[in-house]
């Protein structure tokens, strides 16, 4: 597990209602592709649809396990394809992911998210899209941490 440094500055604006997404401090769109290039060049990372995320959203799957170990591993319903992780489209720029719960805690007091608005566990999060480069390589880490919870 990462050691995560804080967050600098305020929080961004989110959603008050569904979907759950960012509203304030969006990544910038080159800052944006770098994420989404470093999250599916991971390995074993497949890029796909989301079950639960707007369609601009990209579900992240893992080509060597299809089906959650458990639900609460996951995004979408145990009914739907094991997704550890979706990042959400440029406009918004956040991801959602699963992480242990005492992780979750850690992240959201350390300012690098939120509680999911539409939780089904309390291992589902918001992570801020990343403002920076910096921020980019924590990000991807924070995905790394939930694609080894998903993994077990």
């Amino acid at each position: 597990m990462t050691v995560l440094p804080a967050r600098l500055g305020t929080r961004p604006k989110t959603s008050a209602s569904g979907p759950h997404r960012q509203l304030s401090q969006i990544s910038p769109p080159q800052n944006w592709g770098r994420l989404v290039a470093a999250v599916f060049s991971l390995p074993k990372v497949v890029e796909g649809h989301s079950a639960v995320s707007p369609a601009s959203s990209r579900a992240v799957f893992l080509s060597d396990l299809p089906v959650a170990r458990s639900a609460e591993t996951s995004l979408a319903p145990l009914t739907e394809r094991l997704e550890p992780v979706h990042v959400h489209g440029v406009l918004d720029s956040s991801l959602h992911v699963c992480l242990p719960a005492e992780r979750c805690l850690e992240v959201c007091a350390l300012g690098w998210g939120e509680p999911h608005q539409y939780a089904d566990h309390a291992t589902e999060i918001m992570v801020y899209g990343p403002r920076d480069r910096e921020e980019i390589a924590i990000v991807v880490e924070i995905v790394r941490e939930s694609i080894a919870f998903a993994r077990g």
